[in-house]
């Protein structure tokens, strides 16, 4: 590139001296910028040609990084329970249970696992699956059936972790038989439970009337996702319930 105005300087010289010389060099002049244009358009074919090339590197990244997005999020986007992606399993059809503000569960502890969280109050969406935390180092508690201490089975989801790391219920399945669950409730008293066993289920396998059903005992549920994660749809493939069964309950101010 820089040496192509030495060039032209170069010919001009020669062209003037031929001229004073008499010779048949004035043909030397339109030689010499006949080339100039072309040395030009060779050089913006190049620009074009390498615009093109830098356009397709880029069109590469950005194809890359969509295909790669799925991956990313997909701890985000962890599933909970069974059914479909993401949303736990369709709850054991049955009447809400009846349960006074006072005994709404606000916070739960697991020292086993290093938890202390309050909590918050799941529904259902609107295909009849139970709702999943928002929050992903808070879970949430199912308040379509009963509060913890009272009779049938009480369950509380948590996230196993996002794309950021662990999450609330990330240990849920190194609970032992024994390990201590406190409830706090809304009116002080506090619920224990103690870890009967953990169990891991095969999503296409969960099993509602086990988990939400009410068999004649106080119980409390604990659920998360686990298992294998699967990178092509980016979610775990099985759950893990913690079984508990109810221990006392601390009456407010003692």
């Amino acid at each position: 590139m820089t040496s192509q105005p030495s060039s032209d300087g170069s010919r001009s010289s020669r062209s003037s001296r031929s001229s004073r010389g008499g010779g048949s060099s004035a043909s030397n002049p339109s030689s010499g910028s006949s080339r100039s244009p072309k040395g030009k358009s060779e050089q913006s074919r190049w620009w074009v040609v390498a615009v093109i090339v830098l356009l397709f590197i880029g069109v590469g990244f950005l194809v890359g990084s969509l295909r790669s997005k799925p991956e990313e999020d997909s701890i985000h986007k962890s599933a909970l329970a069974a059914g479909q992606a993401g949303q736990p399993a369709v709850v054991v059809a049955g009447r809400p249970a009846v349960v006074s503000a006072s005994s709404i569960p606000v916070s739960l502890r697991i020292p086993a696992m290093g938890v202390s969280s309050t909590l918050s109050k799941l529904g259902l969406n609107a295909d009849k699956s139970p709702q999943v935390p928002t929050k992903y180092q808070e879970p949430g508690w199912y308040k379509l059936g009963p509060a913890p201490g009272m009779m049938g089975s009480s369950v509380i989801l948590g996230h196993v972790d996002d794309k950021k790391g662990p999450a609330v219920f990330y240990k849920l399945a190194t609970l032992k038989a024994g390990d201590k669950v406190d409830v706090s409730l809304a009116n002080g008293a506090v619920a224990h439970f103690a870890v009967k066993a953990v169990e891991t289920y095969l999503k296409s396998q969960f099993p509602s009337q086990k988990v939400y059903g009410s068999h004649g005992v106080k119980a409390l549920q604990l659920v998360t996702c686990g298992g294998t994660f699967d990178k092509a749809t980016g979610h775990y493939l099985s759950n893990i319930v913690a079984y508990t069964t109810w221990v006392s309950t601390t009456p407010a101010g003692k």
